[in-house]
């Protein structure tokens, strides 16, 4: 596995880089620090007066999780996050012709057993393509504070050719937008709802932990396993990951090799276009639908 740092790579030989299991390391750029500085002003005026690192020191989770349930869609659908992610996806030489996006989240992990499900899920190892992401899926993840190596992101590339019995034949995409997705904040002391984990003993070490700064990001594969590390540093880690697909990868179904993953459904319609964020075309769509989507409330794939 090649781990590149700040890399002056194209576009198209990073995504082909990413798909053979490599990660990208980049450095801050203005697009990327605008992102960033969006979402602390949000979660900060969320939990005001409170500092979001250490509110749960005085906040009952389920007060914490009332407060995320309202502040995470705010930011997801605020106008300015999208033309900073334009920005950023410019600045690191991607074609927003063919660039396509899904909305930003905000994702928090809190010190030791604070408030690890629905709304603030602590994620088990897991690869993305176990629910229901397209093999060329990009993921790309960045802190908004600053970081560090016991409260960030943990990846596990041991396994990126390697198979893992686990739990994504029962997982369809469509299905958990219609049943479980909406329902994050009432999973407050545990999470309840399926979804696709190892169902066999895994081993997590070695793993890699990358620390950036704020308004740094890595990129890796949706293939790629990673999990949420054990945050022990006493204060709260917020980060924001989204996903891309580039246009020509959909159409010719190019991506990351496909170890393990058994899911239905499909993610192919939540992706925005980097330039006026239309979805993707509709033949391109239907090369990864499989008549799931038709069973459950009509999602933007279906439409």
């Amino acid at each position: 596995m090649n781990i590149y740092v700040d890399s002056k790579m194209s576009d198209d030989g990073r995504r082909m880089e990413l798909y053979r299991g490599a990660i990208f390391v980049h450095l801050p750029s203005p697009g990327a620090l605008k992102l960033c500085q969006l979402a602390s002003e949000m979660v900060e005026n969320a939990f005001s007066p409170l500092s979001p690192l250490t509110a749960h020191e005085s906040l009952p989770a389920e007060k914490c999780a009332e407060i995320l349930a309202a502040v995470k869609p705010r930011f997801i659908h605020h106008p300015k996050a999208k033309e900073y992610i334009q920005q950023m996806l410019r600045e690191l030489g991607c074609d927003l012709e063919k660039t396509y996006f899904d909305v930003p989240r905000v994702r928090s992990a809190f010190p030791g057993d604070y408030l690890k499900s629905g709304i603030a899920y602590a994620f088990h190892a897991h690869r993305d393509t176990w629910y229901s992401a397209p093999f060329c899926q990009i993921n790309w993840w960045m802190p908004i504070y600053d970081l560090r190596s016991d409260n960030c992101m943990a990846l596990h590339p041991q396994y990126w050719d390697k198979s893992i019995k686990n739990g994504s034949s029962g997982y369809n995409y469509h299905k958990w937008n219609t049943e479980s997705r909406h329902n994050a904040a009432q999973h407050v002391k545990a999470d309840t709802r399926i979804q696709p984990r190892p169902e066999e003993p895994i081993e997590l070490e070695p793993e890699v932990r990358l620390v950036c700064p704020v308004g740094g990001a890595y990129q890796f594969s949706a293939a790629q396993l990673h999990s949420t590390a054990p945050n022990t540093s006493g204060v709260t880690r917020y980060s924001i990951d989204l996903r891309t697909v580039h246009l020509d990868d959909v159409l010719s179904r190019i991506g990351a090799p496909n170890v393990d993953s058994a899911c239905t459904g499909t993610t192919i319609g939540d992706y925005l276009r980097g330039t006026d964020f239309s979805h993707l075309p509709k033949d391109a769509m239907a090369l990864y639908m499989d008549g799931t989507e038709y069973q459950y409330a009509l999602s933007p794939t279906a439409s």
